[in-house]
Parts: C-alpha cells; structure tokens; sequence
C-alpha cells in the first residue's frame, strides 16, 4: 500500500495520492512537502520508488531486511534513517517486540516504509487528511513529528516496567523461587531490548560539537532538543530500571540462601539431638543387662527414658545459651 500526502505551500492546501510519475513537477518547489508512506510492500515497490527517486541500492537493500540498530546514512541529497518503534504484550511469551521504520528524508519530501502499522504514522496521516499542521514547516518538522510519536509510545511501557518492578519487589517474599526467576529474567530481557532500541536512536539527535548528524532547521531545532531530552529520560530509566532489577534480584538470591541457611540449621540441631537418642536406644536395647535379671527391666526402662529426655533438653539449654536457637 502506497499513500502520498502533498503540502503545497503556495496554495496553503494538501492534496492526497498523488502521481509519482510526475514527483518532479510537484517538487519544484523547496517549500513544498511530498509525504509518501509504504506500508507492507514488496521487492518491486521498493524498487519502483528507489527509481523514482534514485535512491541508493545499498539503502533499498536495508528497507528489506530487518536492521538490529538504529542508524543515519547520509547520501547524496538525501539521508537515510531507520528508527525502531515498541510493542509491548505482557501476555505474550515475547513481552516485547520492535516494528522497523525506515525513512528517506530529502530537501522537500520524506519516504517512510514500514512492515507492520504503526500507530504514530497512522495518526499522523489521519491528521494530514485534516489538515497542514504538520506539514508545513518543513520535512525536518514532520521527522520530529514521527519520531516524537514514536518516543512518547515508549514512556507507557517504561511505566508498566516501573510498577512492575516494585511489585516484583514486594512478590519476593511470598511466591516460589520458580516464578520469581522467570519474572526477573523476563523483565531483564525486555529492559535489555528497550535500551538496545534507545541508545542508538538517542545519538541519531546528539548534538556534537553544536552540530546534529543531519540537517535541521534553525526554527526547528527547539524541538529536537526536546527529543533528545525525551531519549535521555528514557535512557536514565532503563539504567535505573537496570539497577533495580539487578538490586531485587541480588535481594532475593539473598532471602533465599537465608532461607537455606534456617533451614539446614534447623535440621542440623535435630539431627544432632537424635544422635544420643540413638545411641540410648541402641544402649539398651542390646540386652547389655540382662545379668541384673528380669525384675530390672522395668528400672533400665525408667532410666533409659529419664536419660532420653534430660539429653535433648540439656542440649536444647546449651544451644540456647549460645543464641544456636
């Protein structure tokens, strides 16, 4: 599907699918704005508008396959972007999957191709059909737009993370070890992937040097300096999200190797309270005293009993004096 979205400066007006036979007639104009989203096409769309628009190879190539980070090539006339929007099913065994977005940004167009609808695109269309809001202030503007639209979908996930952490937090002292770890590892996983989707897009729009990696208007830049300080929020949160995981993780490793610890000392004092008992029991029971004749069974029992009983709690005041209980 192929929909192209015109902002024509000149008559204040947009203008929908458009010919792209004839984009050189509509881009004649630099403050006009030529918008055309892809969405799950094939090798001979992509073809088509790589023609169109002489893109590089290498950059169509990239627009078929799934690329792991985001990045910015610059060619000739033109940059190439791909950026990385989140899907986040706290139900599914993969909690947390990455939808592709790759753009073309020229002087007075933009190309975006995606597999997978994307809300913010989606959005951003329907505003388009409304109105020029968003287009016209430059292709640089209508980057941000989708980008910032991007962003903001991450700042809900981040906060699912945060009370999910803090009930992880809480689950530690009362669920199995089982479930425990599979939450944990899940988490880490998934606060693993946001940052390996953040940081990369984050220096896309650092500013080195007073100088971004690609060209942005003066009246603009406001606004990528607002994204960027969207980025490192989100990069600080997954660092702390991080650490608190780690921190809870540690935590409870250490509640349950005390909980190992009670328990082996708790049965190391009954074993080592039944161990006399044992050999009381074997005492008497080897017929030792049968020379005393049969009227002493009734006293030996006595004794063996008062034995029995004065041993363990002999033992139970010393393990007591020495704070063992």
């Amino acid at each position: 599907m192929i929909k192209t979205y015109f902002y024509n400066h000149s008559e204040k007006k947009m203008c929908h699918d458009m010919d792209l036979a004839t984009k050189d007639e509509w881009l004649r104009s630099p403050e006009d704005l030529l918008w055309i989203d892809l969405y799950d096409v094939g090798n001979d769309e992509l073809q088509y508008i790589g023609k169109i628009f002489d893109f590089h190879p290498l950059a169509i190539e990239d627009c078929l396959h799934v690329s792991p980070r985001a990045k910015v090539d610059q060619y000739e006339g033109y940059y190439f972007f791909v950026f990385h929007a989140l899907r986040y099913n706290e139900e599914s065994d993969n909690e947390i999957t990455t939808l592709e977005l790759n753009v073309f940004l020229g002087p007075n167009y933009i190309v975006t191709i995606h597999k997978s609808p994307m809300n913010t695109i989606g959005r951003i269309a329907k505003q388009c059909h409304r109105s020029m809001a968003w287009m016209n202030r430059g292709p640089d503007y209508l980057l941000y737009t989708i980008v910032d639209g991007i962003t903001d979908e991450y700042f809900p996930i981040m906060d699912r993370i945060s009370v999910r952490i803090d009930e992880l937090e809480d689950e530690i002292f009362e669920h199995q070890m089982e479930e425990i770890t599979e939450e944990f590892l899940a988490l880490k996983r998934t606060i693993i992937l946001i940052r390996r989707v953040i940081l990369p897009q984050k220096r896309i729009f650092a500013n080195v040097n007073g100088r971004m990696s690609f060209d942005i208007s003066e009246e603009n830049m406001p606004f990528y300096t607002d994204l960027t300080d969207h980025l490192e929020r989100l990069a600080d949160s997954t660092e702390t999200f991080r650490d608190l995981v780690n921190g809870a993780l540690d935590t409870y490793y250490t509640i349950i190797n005390a909980k190992t610890t009670e328990t082996m000392r708790v049965l190391t004092i009954i074993s080592t309270i039944f161990l006399p008992l044992t050999f009381i029991t074997g005492l008497f029971g080897m017929n030792t005293f049968s020379w005393l004749g049969v009227e002493a069974e009734p006293i030996m029992f006595v004794i063996a009993f008062i034995v029995m009983t004065v041993v363990p709690l002999g033992m139970l005041r010393v393990f007591k004096k020495r704070k063992w209980l």
